[in-house]
């Protein structure tokens, strides 16, 4: 059984997110905690939404990398964005790589009114899923 990422009928079809994921059993899951827009010493990378939404990605892919995963793998986004961000830089930075052609991955965005790491203006989450031989 594959994982199927889905968008339910009745529900609206979007090509940024699916409403529903089934990982089957076997399948290893695999949780990325809240990555910012942190450079590798823990300082932030810039004041700039779109940039501080890049990098936050990146580290991202970097923690799903180093347990054999990739961006491809993730089911489900959550982003948090501060309310004092760009909206449109800070998401739309990563839109294009939080979404795929096919079978988007869930996506669960929020402005909130501060984040754990000061000056941070976003912030990223994840749950990937593989299914090894």
């Amino acid at each position: 059984m594959d994982i199927a990422l889905m968008q339910p009928q009745g529900l609206v079809v979007s090509p940024a997110f699916s409403h529903v994921a089934v990982v089957p059993p076997g399948a290893t899951t695999i949780y990325v905690g809240g990555q910012n827009g942190i450079d590798d010493t823990g300082a932030l990378v810039s004041d700039d939404a779109a940039e501080q939404s890049l990098r936050a990605v990146e580290n991202a892919r970097i923690a799903l990398e180093a347990v054999g995963a990739g961006l491809n793998d993730v089911i489900s986004w959550t982003v948090l964005i501060h309310q004092d961000a760009d909206l449109r830089a800070a998401y739309g930075a990563v839109a294009s790589t939080l979404a795929r052609d096919s079978a988007p991955p869930l996506v669960t965005a929020a402005l909130v009114a501060g984040l754990g790491v000061p000056g941070a203006l976003i912030e990223v989450s994840a749950v990937a899923a593989v299914i090894r031989d």
